[in-house]
């Protein structure tokens, strides 16, 4: 979603204050045009594995990703996006489906002052399956609301439903501060640290101490004719007890190469 000789000037000058609205618009471009209202990009991108706050949805393994966004010049916007995962068969949860995220999302996005700007809305994950007798669906539902000053963010997304497949788990929360700090023309650096919280009573699934964690990123991409290349490292304190799916901690450092474009 995106948008950048005294006496002589003294007689023109003289000249201009005569000028009359009608001859002002006279001297318009003829085919000058307004702004469309609306803008529709799309975006597709492989990654050698899919990370989310700091956990890998894949096992470590690649993840292809891709999505649409529409946006209208009052700052309204609608979009989805969707990416394989293997989580939920790692947690062996699943009878049938269980490899795919795919999101939808609508809000508002507004800048003033230059340098500052807004950002509110809801956001859906959908994991398309069948479940085991018993399992808490992991579809879940945030409202989002973020602010952001130049190459910076702080953003609050809070779980109106069940959260990701964990019992009882209504208003989870998640506390995201992110910077992409432009280096040169084509290099950002990038770097984010966040915050899990999970709330209720989970139905005895697992205590907060234990599903609470802290997650960071630091990376870097360099961006040309559309495509972004990158790198990022990510860590997480999340504790194995939580974690652990297919015998290994998803929330362990790990390294994310990708190519990713913007259309």
């Amino acid at each position: 979603m995106n948008l950048h000789c005294a006496t002589g000037i003294a007689a023109l000058a003289a000249l201009g204050t005569l000028a009359t609205p009608a001859l002002a618009q006279t001297a318009a471009p003829a085919d000058a045009k307004p702004p469309e209202p609306f803008t529709f990009t799309g975006n597709f991108g492989i990654y050698s594995q899919y990370v989310f706050r700091g956990l890998t949805q894949t096992d470590r393994k690649p993840a292809f990703q891709g999505g649409f966004d529409v946006a209208h010049t009052s700052g309204f916007y609608a979009g989805t996006w969707g990416s394989n995962i293997s989580w939920l068969h790692d947690a062996g949860v699943v009878s049938h489906g269980g490899s795919l995220e795919w999101d939808f999302y609508g809000g508002y996005k507004q800048t003033f002052a230059d340098d500052w700007g807004i950002d509110a809305g809801v956001l859906q994950y959908y994991y398309p399956g069948s479940y085991l007798p018993g399992v808490t669906n992991p579809d879940t539902t945030e409202l989002y609301v973020a602010g952001s000053w130049k190459w910076a963010s702080l953003k609050y997304s809070h779980a109106v439903s069940d959260t990701f497949g964990v019992p009882d788990s209504h208003n989870s929360w998640y506390l995201d501060l992110s910077a992409n700090y432009p280096i040169t023309d084509t290099l950002t650096l990038n770097a984010h640290v966040g915050r899990q919280e999970y709330r209720g009573h989970n139905n005895g699934f697992a205590n907060g101490d234990t599903l609470n964690y802290t997650d960071w990123k630091l990376g870097i991409t360099w961006a040309a004719g559309g495509w972004n290349v990158g790198a990022y490292y990510t860590d997480t304190n999340a504790k194995d007890a939580g974690y652990t799916l297919a015998g290994r901690n998803i929330g362990k450092a790990t390294g994310t190469v990708f190519v990713q474009r913007t259309f």
